[in-house]
């Protein structure tokens, strides 16, 4: 039985992993910020047959956390086998909308969280001569979207650091450092994110399943390899992104679109960036069909014009808590 680490384990595609990996019998351990829906992950995860639980409640972007985090799992199970790495969070603004803490939030969180992990995993994975580390990135780690800067940013980053681990893992060829890049998943991300844009912000099409992500990472796990990209649609978009007068005259405003809802008008808030929001946890994000959103943002442009823009060209910084 594997002892199994999920980073973002009480949410979204992390809460999806560690279920799926409890059905197969693994030791989970389930890391995230908040300790009230971890309970309740793990005591799913008992249900689903999990071998044992283990809650840690900590903020990846803290290394003394993680450093202790890792200790705690070797003083009970005196291994560690796999480390899912799924904590993230988003931003919507441009670059020069989103207050300082808020960006450099998501680049704690998504970018020296990832660092973080690897800093004392890998040794771990090292000295067993075995183990797997898996960095889930993203598909707006391989191109550009308006108005997501920060995400876009340390999911770039969270790529290159796979990558450099794997050059400097080649000496261990037990050890498997494994990235994957989802693409549109349907999960509470986008409702989770801090957000100056004036609407709320949707996964883009096609939109896939936090199950079937879960089920992709696992596969790849086991295999210690795979394609990067969970969907084709990512692969195409690439494409598009290599031909830059094509992608930022075309491409990028479409996806613009399709990642905003602007049937949902927000005010400017910090989200999920600063701190946990544990009453609002949850695998799926249980938004509406994608293409009848893209239909009803269609009618908003059309009879209202106006609404396709942030509120305001220079919003006021949301308030964030101490």
């Amino acid at each position: 039985m594997a002892i199994t680490l999920v980073t973002g384990a009480s949410s979204g595609i992390g809460l999806a992993v560690v279920r799926l990996a409890a059905t197969r019998g693994d030791h989970v351990v389930l890391v995230a910020r908040g300790r009230e829906s971890l309970d309740a992950a793990a005591r799913g995860c008992v249900r689903l047959g999990a071998a044992s639980t283990m809650v840690l409640p900590l903020d990846v972007g803290d290394d003394d956390a993680v450093r202790e985090c890792v200790g705690e799992v070797l003083d009970r199970h005196g291994q560690l086998d796999t480390v899912i790495h799924c904590a993230g969070v988003v931003a919507l603004g441009r670059t020069e909308s989103l207050p300082s803490e808020l960006f450099e939030g998501v680049l704690r969180t998504n970018l020296l969280g990832s660092v973080n992990v690897a800093r004392h995993v890998v040794p771990v994975l090292r000295s067993q001569g075995s183990g797997t580390l898996l960095l889930v990135g993203s598909a707006l780690g391989h191109i550009t979207a308006p108005s997501m800067s920060a995400y876009v940013i340390s999911k770039w980053g969270v790529r290159a650091l796979a990558r450099q681990l794997r050059l400097e893992n080649r000496d261990r060829p037990g050890v498997a450092i494994v990235y994957v890049a989802p693409g549109g998943v349907d999960t509470p991300i986008y409702r989770h994110a801090a957000n100056v844009i004036g609407h709320e912000g949707r996964p883009p099409l096609p939109v896939s399943s936090p199950e079937r992500a879960a089920r992709q990472i696992l596969r790849r796990v086991d295999r210690g390899r795979g394609r990067p990209q969970l969907s084709v649609a990512n692969e195409v978009i690439q494409l598009g992104h290599k031909m830059p007068i094509l992608y930022d005259r075309v491409v990028a405003p479409v996806l613009g679109f399709l990642f905003t809802d602007l049937t949902r008008p927000v005010d400017p808030h910090p989200g999920n960036v600063l701190t946990t929001m544990n009453d609002e946890n949850a695998m799926r994000g249980h938004r509406e069909n994608a293409a009848l959103g893209i239909v009803r943002n269609l009618v908003v442009r059309i009879t209202r014009p106006g609404r396709g823009t942030a509120r305001s060209s220079d919003p006021e910084p949301p308030r964030t808590s101490s």
